[in-house]
């Protein structure tokens, strides 16, 4: 005989497998070493260990480990990925192998910034007045590690500008540093930075216009996850599409990480001030 499924008891049936956690809570994300990834990684890993039982690593790997890593399952999620343009070289050997997910955070920003006491606006002027960025004796953009997007898109706008620096490639702590020292004696540098960071809280900076385009419009970040990482874990996919961030509670986030000077430390103190959001974000998984 065939059975008959009653509306109610389909709706809950539904409700509770759209809920349900995943039984293996075990998560591995991937991570990389920018101060938006390692904030919300951190967070998300204390939100779903303390209050879901999840055991969860953090593999900071580069770029193209990371993407690699997610094709072949090796992560199940990772948090950060720039779209349209700034990931996208990252994306393309593996589109067919991973899956885009929710949209986290909107309206990013990239490029060449100076300190606004430096009396240049764009990135032609930088190259006018290019000796006045002199680092230990040369013309130079500081940035971060060379894999890294960023550093891709500098190069081409060296070329593409003609810009007679190079640029010297180190850690994001290390370009911070220089940053620190020469912003606190007035002192001109350009450094490569991105919007969402704590630098702009910290510190008086411009973006140098870029009229070629060559780091591309405001993009978006929306996390991402191995292949059928949506259909293991529906409960945890429902909520991370619900996580939104801006300026504000992404700012602080990273702030309170470094003034703590410890990526848990600053993440729980941000949690604690911060538990009406996070429990908007969780609504979406109940």
């Amino acid at each position: 005989m065939k059975k008959v499924l009653y509306p109610l008891a389909a709706a809950a049936l539904f409700s509770a497998a759209t809920t349900a956690h995943a039984e293996d809570k075990s998560l591995v994300i991937g991570t990389n070493n920018w101060a938006e990834n390692i904030a919300v990684a951190n967070m998300w890993k204390i939100i779903l260990e303390d209050k879901y039982d999840y055991d969860i690593e953090l593999s900071d790997v580069g770029k193209n480990a990371l993407y690699s890593g997610l094709a072949n399952g090796d992560f199940d999620i990772s948090l950060e990925i720039w779209l349209p343009t700034t990931d996208a070289p990252y994306l393309e050997p593996y589109k067919d192998r991973v899956e885009i997910n929710g949209a986290w955070y909107e309206g990013t920003g990239l490029g060449v910034v100076v300190p606004t006491y430096v009396d240049i606006d764009t990135l032609d002027e930088l190259g006018e007045h290019a000796d006045d960025f002199a680092y230990q004796g040369s013309p130079t953009i500081l940035g971060i590690d060379s894999g890294s997007s960023i550093a891709g898109l500098t190069d081409e706008a060296i070329d593409e500008y003609s810009l007679p620096l190079e640029q010297v490639n180190s850690s994001g702590p290390a370009m911070m540093a220089a940053l620190d020292d020469a912003y606190s004696r007035e002192e001109p540098i350009a450094v490569t930075l991105w919007s969402p960071h704590w630098a702009f809280a910290e510190y008086d900076l411009k973006y140098l216009e870029d009229p070629k385009n060559v780091y591309g419009d405001n993009e978006t970040i929306y996390w991402f996850s191995r292949q059928n990482f949506t259909d293991d874990d529906p409960w945890l996919t429902q909520v991370l599409n619900e996580w939104h961030m801006d300026d504000d509670s992404l700012g602080t986030l990273m702030a309170d990480i470094e003034k703590a000077g410890d990526p848990v430390e600053g993440a729980q103190t941000w949690i604690d001030d911060n538990q009406d959001l996070i429990d908007e974000w969780l609504a979406a998984g109940e």
